[in-house]
């Protein structure tokens, strides 16, 4: 009795119940005999408490794996469908581990192997025209020979899945079609075969769709089609094909291959072979390779959408480049038919030049070159046929200067029909930005240093050596403001701070012409000093302020000014004279940022150190109706020391002494105001004129002599108040304005407020 009732003696009448619906035939394979299970026209459920066994399923039956049952084979035939959850097929037989024809199949976190033979088949009746669907979640097939096989007419999905032939290839695709996403398929030989149906006249074509999924040829290449087919091959969103002979695609045979690319980086060469047609398009996406084509092949090239394509495209058919993609040259080439339209051509890295052989050219592009001024080399554009559109170049900068004055030829058309300009107008080349100059009818194009001006990187180094002298008289507070605090209190001692800023126009007449604009703050304390009857005062200050300079193009340069000084000042109650006498050290903290032709950027920075002096000296005239006016003549002088330095483009500077001496003569008018409580206001307007006097301060760049020169003279205007608001404290607002040959001031204003004790 216990032994009818073991779990071997129900699994046989379990059998025996159902072996109306169950038959366990023979079938002959290699000459041995082996038992199945047949399921015909009836569903079957396999459970984990079965012994594993073979499956054929045929005329609509219904094959049910559920989790944890254990299968050999199984095939389904003739409208059969299996569903297969947490299963296992395990092949030990010369007989492939599970085919489906003219079938469908669901399996989902199951794995599926043979030792002998190929893992899946998704085929069709050798007469029919239509196929099987095979669907797999979540699983694994390892076939000791290929994988997976689907022929025409039918589908093999793979979701998050691995494929794995252990002798061949992983996935053959006889006209059929199979969709991989967030899968891995590895061949032995070659990651996937396309190839044609055998049996079938059509020749549908093969059709491989890669969705975030990975093919690994270990002895081969990551696909090869080998028959007079053509495949259909989409790689998009990471997805990634590896072969072991460095290709990624092989064409032979006369087989043919539509290949699209999208949101995806490959590695690795295209191998075209006689009688062979790729078309190859990158949509958002990147490909490191060569496109190998035989002397009979057939090459046409897209790149899409920011695209880049490095590698050599020999003798490609037809290329096209769009919407900012950018084919990057990695040798010499020839291609036939070049159209652009937004995109670009890399001529390779800086100091390997390159020529390109173009049979026919059109559309607009841009066209990026590295060049040597120095020795008169660069990358070369060559159209032999026919050429049309408006292209540009975009060839690199430096910092070295031409050891010549000849031409640099960089393009040649033989129709002339095409025209080129550089992006930006010109090439930095050193010291001097050069044009672009076309000859012979627009054929040739040519670098002409007789179309130099001086480059972003010198109009820096010009900036930043002229620039203290705005700095530092920037600084100076006014001293009109600060007589007018003194007079409230009749000159006591005290401390005082201002904020300021103001913007200046400069333009030396070199071509360096620069706005600046200052802000900063300052601050200092005096007392009276027990000479002259207690009519001198005597202080320290300090201040910081920082300029930014725009030079235009991109270029830029900042200034950090820190300083220290002393002043005294002498007041005649009485009489109304005055002097006012000031003392600074300035350190300088320069750098520049400087926008080159080629869209790169090149820095320098340096310090340098100046001392500057000034001298005011004046009468403040009462008149009636506590109007008053004051005159005065002021004499400022300032030197900068000199500093060498390099960008880190190469380009060299030598800035000499930087020399400033300026005359001003003005006057201001004004009144003072009784606003109660002892307070007073005091509103003035004044007006100056200044002259520079300094006009021969020698820079080098690259060995090249500049002078700056701000000599000339301006008119002043401002205005301002000044406020008592008590006895010990004060305050001052003024807003300043002048116009000359080559500094403008558009607007510059300070605030002050003065404590006495």
């Amino acid at each position: 009795m216990s032994k009818i009732n073991t779990p071997r003696f129900q699994h046989t009448r379990l059998f025996t119940s159902i072996k109306l619906m169950a038959i366990a035939p023979l079938y002959f394979l290699g000459g041995q005999a082996f038992a199945a299970t047949e399921v015909d026209g009836k569903t079957f459920n396999v459970t984990s408490s079965m012994l594993s066994d073979s499956y054929i399923v045929r005329n609509g039956g219904t094959l049910n794996v559920q989790p944890g049952g254990r299968t050999s084979d199984i095939r389904l035939m003739t409208g059969s469908t299996l569903n297969m959850d947490g299963g296992r097929v395990r092949s030990t037989g010369p007989t492939v581990a599970m085919s489906l024809a003219n079938s469908r199949g669901t399996i989902s976190d199951s794995s599926i192997t043979s030792t002998m033979a190929g893992g899946l088949d998704v085929v069709r009746n050798p007469s029919s025209t239509t196929g099987s669907e095979a669907v797999l979640n979540n699983s694994t097939i390892t076939g000791a020979t290929y994988g997976a096989n689907v022929t025409e007419f039918s589908t093999l999905l793979l979701n998050n899945s691995t494929v794995t032939g252990q002798s061949r290839e992983g996935l053959i695709l006889r006209g059929g079609q199979t969709t991989a996403v967030g899968s891995l398929i590895t061949g032995a030989t070659n990651g996937v075969l396309m190839t044609r149906d055998s049996n079938s006249p059509s020749g549908t074509r093969p059709e491989l769709i890669l969705d975030n999924s990975q093919v690994i040829g270990l002895s081969g290449p990551a696909i090869l089609l080998n028959t007079a087919v053509t495949g259909e091959i989409d790689v998009r969103n990471g997805s990634t094909l590896t072969g072991s002979n460095g290709n990624m695609v092989e064409l032979t045979n006369g087989a043919n291959a539509n290949m699209r690319v999208a949101n995806s980086a490959l590695t690795g060469n295209i191998q075209i072979g006689d009688a062979s047609t790729l078309n190859l398009g990158l949509d958002g996406a990147s490909m490191t390779g060569d496109l190998v084509k035989d002397a009979g092949g057939i090459a046409h090239v897209a790149l899409n959408n920011g695209s880049i394509l490095t590698g050599r495209l020999d003798n490609v058919d037809t290329l096209a480049i769009n919407s900012d993609a950018t084919w990057v040259m990695t040798d010499h080439q020839s291609i036939g038919d070049l159209t652009m339209a937004g995109g670009n051509v890399k001529f390779g890295d800086p100091g390997a030049f390159y020529q390109l052989d173009v049979a026919n050219l059109a559309g607009n592009g841009t066209f990026i070159m590295t060049a040597d001024f120095a020795h008169l080399q660069s990358d070369f554009l060559n159209v032999t046929g026919t050429s049309e559109g408006a292209h540009k170049l975009l060839i690199s900068s430096s910092g070295a200067d031409p050891l010549s004055e000849d031409r640099l030829h960089v393009a040649h058309t033989a129709d002339g029909g095409a025209t080129f300009s550089l992006v930006g107008d010109r090439v930095d080349v050193g010291t001097y930005s050069y044009s672009l100059i076309g000859d012979d009818n627009g054929r040739d194009w040519h670098l002409d240093p007789s179309t130099k001006v001086i480059s972003p990187g010198t109009a820096s180094i010009l900036a930043l050596a002229n620039v203290a002298p705005t700095v530092m008289y920037g600084e100076l507070t006014s001293l009109r403001s600060r007589m007018g605090e003194l007079r409230f209190n009749g000159g006591q001692s005290g401390g005082w701070v201002r904020t300021y800023g103001n913007k200046h126009k400069v333009d030396t007449g070199e071509g360096a012409a620069y706005d600046q604009v200052q802000q900063g703050i300052s601050l200092g304390a005096d007392g009276r000093l027990p000479v002259g009857d207690g009519q001198w005062l005597a202080g320290v200050m300090g201040g910081y302020s920082k300029s930014d300079l725009n030079l235009g193009r991109g270029t830029s340069g900042m200034v950090h000014s820190t300083y220290i000084g002393g002043y005294a000042t002498w007041l005649d109650e009485q009489s109304g004279y005055y002097f006012d006498g000031v003392a600074k050290l300035n350190s300088f903290h320069n750098k520049s940022t400087v926008a080159l032709s080629d869209g790169k950027t090149a820095k320098g920075r340096y310090k340098d150190v100046g001392v500057g002096v000034s001298g005011e000296f004046g009468r403040h005239i009462k008149l009636d109706n506590d109007y008053f006016v004051e005159p005065a003549v002021q004499l400022s002088a300032m030197a900068v020391g000199g500093k060498d330095y390099t960008l880190d483009n190469g380009l060299k500077a030598e800035n000499g002494r930087t020399l400033s001496l300026l005359g001003k003569a003005g006057v201001t008018g004004g009144r003072n105001f009784d606003i109660g409580d002892g307070r007073v206001a005091q509103p003035y307007i004044r007006g100056a004129f200044v002259q520079e006097f300094a006009k021969n301060n020698k820079v080098q760049v690259n060995d090249n002599t500049f002078h700056n020169d701000l000599s000339g003279s301006r008119v002043e205007i401002g205005t301002g108040v000044a406020v008592s608001l008590s006895d010990k404290w004060q305050m001052h607002a003024d807003l300043d304005f002048s116009k000359g040959e080559k500094v403008d001031q558009p607007w510059g204003a300070n605030v002050g407020v003065r404590y006495s004790w």
